[in-house]
């Protein structure tokens, strides 16, 4: 069997992997041994060099190569501002470890900037999860600004909405979006919109400068059904029309066009802010998410994107 060369730069790289494999995704040495190709000794010098050569600390502080090479693959064809991409474990499906790490690098990178921006954030469980791992910060001079309602069906705060969730970690003027997700009819929406308070949140969500958002796919375990904003028939008319994503509950076709009519009439979210005047970050990863981040993409819903190996594979793919 042929083996690639030894050099330090593939040496640090496999270092790297199993360093995040060991302390992210918490494997142990046999399985990073199985994972790698690699006897359980090397596996455990492959640790150990992680540490010496001070490529763990917090989060993996190793820009690998095989990463970076997808990002830039991305980011030429499919036009992007931003790209993030981060190991793949291959023995997990989790969309959480590794790219809430990444994101919330990002976050904490924008807010402790002196200059005042306004962050936008969306709404999904990769997001919260992010959110959840940023450190206490104090950033007075930012605003954020939440771009989805928080209001469950029920009347209880939607679980996965971070506006709260990030106002405990950082000291900055927050802007909750005190509004249904979906609302019960169109005519209730544009009522609400027209609230003043209403009025000048959403114009500062349209005002962002940064944007962290989720997207979510519309199979059957679509996250606006499975939390309960949308019914079974509403969700199976959604995907008679088309289909195949949302961004901030705006329901998107597989040209990333928005679907006329049904839930969209009804979505009480802002719209997404201008991609050519200010950058908009999806978190998404995974293979039922693919065929909506590719039409996303494609249409430039959003001009960032941070996600996985296998998921950027995947959307570098001709299928």
């Amino acid at each position: 069997m042929a083996t690639r060369p030894e050099t330090s730069g593939n040496r640090l790289d496999d270092a790297a992997r199993a360093g995040w494999l060991y302390y992210v995704a918490g494997n142990n040495q046999e399985q990073i041994a199985r994972k790698l190709g690699v006897s359980r000794q090397t596996a455990q010098r492959l640790v150990s060099l992680s540490v010496s050569e001070g490529l763990i600390k917090v989060r993996l502080d190793h820009p690998i190569g095989r990463c970076m090479e997808l990002a830039d693959k991305l980011r030429q064809r499919y036009a992007l501002d931003l790209v993030e991409v981060v190991p793949s474990d291959p023995g997990s499906h989790s969309t959480l470890l590794g790219l809430a790490q990444a994101a919330a690098a990002e976050i904490e990178r924008r807010l402790r900037d002196e200059r005042p921006i306004i962050m936008g954030l969306g709404t999904g469980r990769t997001l919260k999860a992010a959110i959840e791992q940023l450190i206490p910060l104090e950033a007075p001079q930012h605003k954020i600004v939440s771009l989805t309602g928080n209001i469950a069906p029920d009347g209880s705060a939607a679980f996965y909405n971070v506006i709260f969730a990030i106002a405990d970690a950082v000291k900055a003027r927050s802007f909750p979006m005190p509004l249904p997700v979906i609302a019960s009819s169109a005519s209730e929406r544009e009522m609400l919109h027209r609230q003043p308070m209403i009025r000048d949140t959403l114009a500062l969500a349209g005002q962002a400068d940064v944007t962290f958002l989720g997207l979510g796919d519309l199979g059957p375990e679509a996250p606006l059904y499975l939390d309960g904003f949308i019914s079974e028939g509403e969700l199976k008319a959604l995907q008679k029309a088309g289909a195949i994503g949302e961004v901030l509950g705006w329901a998107f076709d597989a040209g990333g066009r928005l679907i006329e009519g049904l839930t969209n009439e009804r979505v009480a979210s802002a719209p997404l802010p201008s991609r050519e005047a200010s950058l908009v970050v999806a978190l998404a990863m995974g293979n039922r998410k693919l065929p909506g981040i590719r039409a996303a993409l494609n249409r430039r819903l959003v001009n960032g994107l941070f996600t996985d190996e296998a998921t950027a594979e995947g959307l570098l793919s001709n299928s």
